[in-house]
């Protein structure tokens, strides 16, 4: 059993998922996100004194993880991209997980992935639902919360 589905089925709500940060170095682990270059990409966009904006199929992805959303926000501070916020249909994705919620913004300086508004998360046929996923791309650790709505999942024992 994985160190997530540990976590999950122990209802520690605790998972593990994989969102980068940005550096500028590439990584000597391919499987490390966090020091792979950020991309992006949309049907139509704009550079603005602070970052620049997505609007259509909007999509940023750095190593193997993809945010994608009807929308998405970059913000730079001297040059360097420091937070992204994505609204409507937003999907964050890793290699082993997908989550789904109306909104998220990921502040780079920290690691933190913040997703809101009717939260899904899944590993594999496992399922957690909440209004609020917190999630460390660092630690690859991530909590849901009920922001309101109750935080509910099924669980699968692994084979």
């Amino acid at each position: 059993m994985s160190k997530t589905s540990t976590l999950i089925a122990s209802a520690a709500l605790i998972l593990a998922l994989g969102v980068p940060a940005v550096t500028g170095a590439q990584s000597s682990n391919p499987a490390d996100a966090t020091r792979q270059p950020v991309q992006y990409g949309a049907d139509s966009g704009e550079y603005t004194a602070d970052g620049f904006a997505l609007r259509g199929r909007a999509e940023v992805t750095q190593g193997t993880n993809r945010l994608r959303a009807d929308a998405i926000r970059g913000y730079t501070t001297n040059g360097e991209l420091t937070r992204v916020e994505a609204t409507g249909n937003v999907y964050f994705v890793t290699p082993d997980q997908s989550m789904r919620g109306n909104n998220a913004v990921y502040t780079l300086n920290d690691g933190q992935v913040l997703v809101t508004g009717d939260v899904i998360l899944t590993q594999g046929q496992n399922v957690l639902t909440g209004g609020r996923l917190v999630y460390n791309v660092r630690t690859e650790t991530a909590r849901i919360e009920s922001a309101g709505t109750r935080v509910r999942g099924v669980f699968y024992p692994s084979n």
